[in-house]
């Protein structure tokens, strides 16, 4: 069947059956190699505590961002007490966590954690139900737990408002689905020729191409991607994110997916963006891992300087990268306290040496950490390193 033929190519007479050409991407596999070979370089080297805390915060931002790309907002502190409950990770007191932030942890972890069993129908639907646990997406009653049934039209990705919708993409129909979806699982869990980290971006691409649910197909298409990714690291313990990646790019990996399903099956294109993201996600690992380092030698020089509750949680909260300037009236809202409390608070921390008055100008004094330039912090995800002083326990992917 030529082009001409047809207009996405799971219509294309010799669907799936996936070309590429290894030559011009050996480059950037090559340029993953080496990102990742210098992170794990330094993971190696910083000790088991340390790497939990690197982990934690991948994971937490993997589980935000991927969310974040279909426009929904969880609660960092909600995620990452999820996940530091399940892994075992000491982050001092836990934040209350919803069933919603639940699901979506329950699902990346068990495709990172569990990346060596197999890839089946039903822990695909178990995914799924993960995500919408009331069986609504928004106000829209969903089929959970099941292939969709195109009951209500094809299974479209459109944008624009109504009567002047633009379709991206129409994914194939309901009745194709089972025979579909179980050739992809028959090569996903198959021993097969590609390398690794390009089975990830074929699994990748492939899921979202059958778009098989009714809601939360991009989602899992990324879960998908990053169970091949583990595999492909030989290692179930996540440092980067690559849906934290996309979310930088995302316009870019909306007009790549979108370009690619009008195309023909030679997906070299779409395989190199998917690598050139990925290595730059694993950079990007680099910054975490030296906001996590960073916090462990802020943590280390105030050891000795016993800290109250609220002091605790408000440093914390500008280590991990507090948005805006920091004043005693969103302090004292913050820590839930008086105003003169947080004055007070904050008093002491200034003649301790631990905060500074920030340089910004402004109607209300502002505050910041008071730390030596060779420190930095970036806008990671990380919890507090172990050993805060004086920290009390219990203190649209349609």
């Amino acid at each position: 069947m030529s082009r001409g033929d047809y207009t996405y190519i799971w219509q294309a007479g010799d669907w799936s059956s996936w070309r590429y050409d290894l030559a011009a991407l050996a480059q950037s596999l090559a340029g993953v190699s080496h990102a990742q070979g210098l992170l794990m370089g330094r993971l190696t080297d910083v000790g088991m505590a340390l790497r939990d805390q690197a982990s934690l915060s991948a994971l937490t931002e993997d589980v935000v961002k991927t969310s974040e790309i279909e426009g929904e907002q969880l609660n960092i502190e909600s995620v990452r007490s999820s996940i530091a409950r399940r892994l075992g990770v000491d982050i001092g007191a836990l934040a209350p966590v919803d069933r919603h932030v639940e699901g979506v942890v329950e699902m990346v972890l068990d495709a990172t954690a569990n990346c060596n069993a197999p890839v089946t129908r039903d822990r695909l639907f178990a995914w799924h139900a993960a995500l919408f646990p009331t069986g609504y997406s928004g106000l829209v009653r969903i089929k959970v737990g099941g292939w969709r049934d195109d009951a209500t039209g094809p299974m479209q990705v459109v944008s624009g408002p109504m009567g002047r919708q633009r379709v991206h993409f129409e994914a194939p129909p309901a009745e194709r689905l089972e025979p579909e979806t179980q050739r992809f699982l028959a090569w996903a869990n198959s021993a097969s020729n590609e390398p690794p980290l390009i089975k990830a971006g074929l699994a990748h691409l492939w899921f979202v191409t059958l778009h098989p649910f009714d809601d939360g197909n991009g989602r899992i298409a990324r879960a998908v991607g990053d169970l091949f990714l583990a595999r492909a690291d030989r290692s179930p313990q996540r440092f980067y994110s690559l849906s934290a990646q996309i979310q930088r790019e995302r316009k870019a990996y909306y007009d790549i997916l979108e370009r690619c399903q009008k195309q023909s099956l030679d997906v070299t294109e779409w395989l190199a963006w998917f690598l050139g993201t990925l290595n730059r996600a694993v950079d990007q690992a680099q910054h975490t891992l030296d906001a996590v380092l960073a916090k462990t030698r802020f943590w280390q020089r105030w050891a000795t300087a016993p800290l109250n509750e609220r002091q605790v949680k408000l440093v914390t909260r500008l280590l991990d990268g507090f948005e805006g300037r920091l004043t005693s009236s969103k302090w004292a809202a913050i820590a839930k306290c008086s105003p003169d409390t947080a004055l007070r608070d904050i008093t002491d921390l200034l003649a301790r040496g631990v905060l500074r008055k920030s340089a910004a100008g402004g109607r209300s004094t502002s505050y910041e950490l008071n730390v030596p330039s060779r420190f930095t912090f970036t806008d990671s995800f990380g919890g507090v390193a172990p050993g805060p002083p004086g920290a009390a326990p219990g203190s649209t992917d349609g």
